[in-house]
């Protein structure tokens, strides 16, 4: 294979350096997520309005392909919590359009095939930076909401009561009013199922306790004849693999996927590099997050035509599956084999599995979305953050999952400008037995030089912050103890600068100039000189009081304070002197 291809197949390249070693790490690893795995995406086609069967579906072709075309050696792709309500959400505004209940299956398949056109296109204008725009706590508050949106989702099948859809709050509502009507042992089965998972959690965390936690409710509904109760089942099980078919458009437009797609596409790659990122974290492992935008598409596009539905990755089976001992993409190989073996030879056992068991399932899975510990460290960083949690989260919750990426990515972006159009600044000065300039406020021994401010906004300088830029310089010189020769800009932090914060620069400069103060730039890179040449700032400015250094721009002054009060100014180190 040319070196020119081998890159869009990774998976390839990376097998010829197998070890055989590797190979039990790989079994074992398979075998332990097929395990867990199973149950989970039944519940998870669940979640997305689809007969369970669709779940196990929906990993041949995503995690096949994946060992081909994936750049991560423990990622595991296919169904996932946050896709499939996506999923429900797009299908369920777009069968009335569609046809109508009937055409729900087919519907989905259509959008797992527009998600992965999207991707292949994000792929194509390489917009893999695109992950970029949701920031940490954007994303830890978007899960808590997609958690809420689980929960509430199952609340008819844990309680076989009739919820009437509609926004999250008015399912909330509709179940509080019918609540007193909930069927007692559907209930009692999903309390102990869920306890359960939580103990087998507990007590053996890396054991995938999942599979025996349902196959014991299955059991039980068998052996004590729980039916009788009226429990609901599974039902049914389709024999054998899935079919490839093309799924008819009907009288569906093309164009009303669009929304939907681009939404679960940002969202599941997103879902995907960060995983992925956080796996290769200290491993001799590189993520190319636009060769994860050309896997994931794949897969949908795949997955589409073989009756399935959008997919992502899972970070539970992830985790599960580095922690069994996986080295390469070979244990998802392991687990298409098993999930293979399922589809054909146990569908009387799946068809046994009660409703109520998977809807605890995903009540479950939801709850460990929502990560305690990374809530209390965003709190500790800094509120403003947590304020941007909260509010992603209020917004899933509220709005809906489309609704709530929008939120997402604005907070995010709102967030970032908030910070550059107001950043941190200080005025510099020199502490006893510390190399360099440091923050006046930051260290309270610190000293300014006489007659001298040494100014730093941390910040590139553009329109949004010229005018904050401005005034905090001129605040800086009032609030001076002593009377002001020169103002030095350290630049520094100011890597790049518009034509508008130019202006805004030569505008300090006259104002501080009529006040008798020297305007003086330290730390000026090639980079931001470049930039201010053809504003003419470099010349207005004196080439003579631009200096490449802090202690250069310090020795120019102490010289120029002497020559014009016949000492040095005091506060500044005899090592500055003598350079």
């Amino acid at each position: 294979m040319s070196i020119k291809w081998a890159r869009f197949v990774p998976g390839i390249t990376a097998m010829r350096g197998y070890q055989r070693s590797w190979l039990k790490g790989d079994v074992i690893a398979g075998i332990t997520v097929a395990a867990y795995l199973v149950p989970q995406v039944m519940a998870y086609a669940v979640i997305a309005g689809l007969p369970a069967v669709v779940g196990l579906w929906g990993v041949l072709a995503p995690m096949a392909l994946y060992f081909f075309l994936g750049t991560s050696r423990n990622l595991s792709v296919g169904p996932e919590s946050t896709t499939a309500l996506m999923t429900a959400a797009g299908v369920g505004a777009l069968v009335g359009a569609a046809g109508g209940p009937e055409r729900y299956a087919e519907v989905a398949a259509l959008l797992a095939i527009a998600v992965g056109i999207v991707c292949a296109v994000g792929f194509i204008g390489r917009l893999g930076f695109l992950t970029r725009l949701l920031s940490r706590p954007v994303l830890v508050g978007y899960l808590i909401g997609i958690a809420v949106l689980m929960i509430v989702s199952q609340l008819s099948k844990v309680t076989q009561v009739n919820v009437e859809s509609g926004q999250t709050w008015q399912e909330i509502i509709s179940f509080i009013k019918v609540a007193g009507q909930a069927h007692i042992p559907t209930v009692i089965l999903a309390v102990v199922v869920l306890s359960l998972l939580y103990l087998a959690n507990w007590l053996t965390p890396k054991f995938p306790s999942t599979l025996m936690v349902l196959l014991l409710s299955a059991a039980a509904v068998g052996f004590f004849h729980l039916d009788r109760f009226g429990l609901e089942v599974i039902g049914e099980v389709p024999r054998g693999l899935p079919q490839p078919s093309i799924p008819s458009i009907g009288d569906l437009e093309i164009w009303s996927l669009l929304p939907y797609a681009v939404g679960i596409a940002i969202v599941g790659f997103s879902d995907n590099v960060l995983t992925a990122r956080a796996f290769a974290s200290g491993k001799d492992e590189v993520i190319d997050s636009n060769q994860e935008l050309l896997a994931l598409g794949t897969a949908n596009l795949a997955n589409g035509f073989f009756q399935g539905f959008p997919v992502s990755s899972s970070g539970s089976r992830t985790v599960l599956g580095d922690t069994a001992g996986a080295r390469t993409q070979v244990h998802s190989l392991v687990v298409v084999a098993l999930v293979i073996m399922v589809l054909l030879f146990a569908g009387p056992v799946l068809e046994s599995f009660p409703d109520a068991a998977l809807g605890a399932l995903v009540i479950y899975a939801a709850t460990q979305l929502i990560d305690i510990a990374e809530i209390k460290r965003i709190a500790r960083f800094r509120k403003s953050e947590l304020v941007i949690t909260a509010a992603t989260a209020a917004s899933v919750v509220a709005s809906g999952v489309l609704a709530g990426i929008g939120v997402a990515v604005t907070l995010s972006i709102l967030d970032l400008i908030r910070r550059i159009t107001r950043p941190y600044a200080d005025v510099l000065g020199y502490t006893p037995g510390m190399a360099g300039m440091h923050s006046l406020e930051d260290y309270p021994e610190s000293t300014a030089v006489e007659g001298l401010v040494v100014f730093r906004y941390d910040s590139p300088l553009f329109f949004a912050n010229a005018d904050d830029f401005s005034k905090r310089a001129i605040e800086a010189v009032d609030e001076a103890t002593q009377p002001v020769h020169w103002f030095l800009l350290n630049a520094e932090a100011n890597t790049e600068v518009d034509l508008t914060a130019v202006d805004a620069m030569e505008a300090l400069r006259k104002t501080l100039e009529e006040r008798g103060i020297r305007f003086a730039m330290a730390r000026v890179k090639q980079d931001l000189r470049r930039s201010l040449e053809p504003a003419g700032f470099i010349e207005s400015v004196g080439e003579e009081y631009i200096f490449a250094t802090l202690p250069t721009a310090v020795k120019g002054y102490s010289v120029e304070f002497r020559d014009r009060f016949g000492n040095y100014p005091e506060g500044v180190p005899k090592e500055i002197l003598e350079l």
